[in-house]
């Protein structure tokens, strides 16, 4: 048998790990021949792909990124793009994809086994947001980075009695800024699921003042004002029909130094959150998905998405993971507040 693997969308620690495992237990347990397509859904549109043994993946397991490049190509988009894959895929003769990637990427998965292509989709984002899971790998990283960030901020901030406004990633859900804000002890988290007060937010502010400390915000990059709009960086669209985001962070930090008086400084972590070394946790999860998503091929059980329920991986539709965001619920986000100011 021959199976392919690629990773699609947004880079992510623990990328790396999920090949490692696909390669290794594919060919020292099943005897499998793996070719791994580069930049998403680019490589199996134009055949761009290499094979890949044991000697390929033997250092990988703590690099960050993707030792196949990844792209936010949408095949869909492309003229005949699934005839095209169809045609590359009978050339490489390859039996059988696993896709790794977010939202976008398990899409195509689905509609490419919806027409006749066996896929078995791996969960992968910083912002554990797919449904159907309850962690993504990559998640625990970002927070760690970003947890970070907030720690060593704290000191500069005290130093010069100024509030710091620490952007994060987040478009639709504010996982990151939750879990980050609430382990460095943030006097603010901003959240795209609920939109906020500014007037709300520079009390908590000057409250942290007064009891001469300086404040930390923590804002993710789709949190709305009320009444206000997203802030983009350009108008421009992905294959998938995504803008790019930010600039909340600086327009919050003028806002607060405007309406309190106090110097004010914005802090974007950006892509920070996605580089680097994968933690023991991300690097463990993502091996696991690949263990089990090589067994998903083996059984034949094309469709599915391999995830995390509790501590144990299960299989689930490729159509459940992607019918909707995993979004922060409500009481997640009330039972932070008690932190704020």
């Amino acid at each position: 048998m021959r199976v392919g693997v690629l990773t699609g969308g947004g880079d992510c620690p623990g990328l790396n790990a999920v090949i490692r495992a696909v390669v290794r237990k594919g060919i020292e347990v099943h005897g499998w021949d793996i070719v791994g397509f580069r930049s998403g859904w680019q490589g199996p549109l134009t055949g761009d792909c290499r094979p890949l043994g044991l000697d390929d993946v033997e250092d990988i397991l703590t690099r960050g990124g993707t030792i196949l490049r990844s792209s936010r190509t949408n095949p869909y988009k492309v003229e005949g793009g699934v005839d095209k894959i169809k045609s590359v895929l009978a050339d490489q003769g390859v039996d059988a994809l696993i896709a790794i990637g977010g939202e976008d990427t398990l899409g195509v998965a689905k509609r490419l086994t919806d027409d006749g292509i066996g896929v078995v989709g791996v969960p992968k984002t910083i912002d554990n947001d797919l449904g159907a899971t309850d962690y993504t790998f990559g998640f625990d990283t970002a927070v760690s980075i970003a947890t970070e960030a907030i720690d060593r901020l704290h000191t500069t901030a005290e130093s010069h009695h100024r509030a710091l406004v620490v952007e994060v990633m987040g478009r639709h859900a504010g996982w990151i800024a939750l879990h980050s804000g609430l382990a460095g002890g943030a006097s603010v988290i901003l959240v795209p699921e609920r939109q906020f007060s500014v007037d709300q937010v520079v009390e908590w502010v000057e409250r942290r003042f007064e009891r001469e400390y300086a404040p930390i915000i923590v804002v993710a990059e789709g949190a709305l004002p009320e009444g206000g709009e997203e802030k983009l960086l350009t108008g421009e669209k992905d294959a998938f029909g995504h803008v790019r985001l930010g600039g909340i962070g600086t327009w919050l930090a003028d806002e607060i130094a405007h309406r309190t008086g106090k110097e004010s400084r914005a802090v974007v972590l950006g892509h920070t959150q996605r580089g680097g070394t994968p933690t023991a946790y991300d690097r463990v999860l993502a091996s696991r998905f690949g263990l089990n998503a090589v067994d998903a091929v083996a059984d034949g059980d094309f469709g599915v998405m391999v995830a995390l329920r509790g501590t144990d991986i299960v299989r689930v539709k490729l159509s459940e993971a992607t019918a909707e965001l995993k979004t922060v619920p409500t009481e997640r986000y009330e039972e932070a507040e008690v932190f704020f100011g």
